[in-house]
């Protein structure tokens, strides 16, 4: 008799944060929200702080059908033309 197991015995090697970014200035930073509710009041707000107080140049705004499925590979390619991006969680 053979035994298989079935889980990924893999391991797998943890990922580090990324690179902080000196400045936001002239920088293109993406909004993502997750659709969950308030997200986009508190986006709006990101928003404003970013363009007036750290001088941001562009902002992408993006949001997921659901907060339970992943983003689409579309919206994933949107925020990888930016700088940097913030996911919005509320409630």
């Amino acid at each position: 008799m053979r035994i298989i197991n079935p889980l990924n015995e893999d391991i797998a090697e943890a990922a580090g944060p990324a690179p902080r970014l000196k400045t936001l200035a002239g920088k293109t930073i993406a909004l993502l929200d997750i659709s969950k509710p308030g997200g986009s009041v508190f986006l709006d707000r990101i928003e404003d702080r970013l363009k007036t107080v750290y001088r941001v140049a562009r902002v992408i705004r993006e949001m997921k059908p659901t907060f339970a499925k992943p983003a689409s590979p579309e919206v994933l390619q949107k925020l990888r033309a930016a700088d940097g991006v913030i996911e919005a969680l509320a409630d």
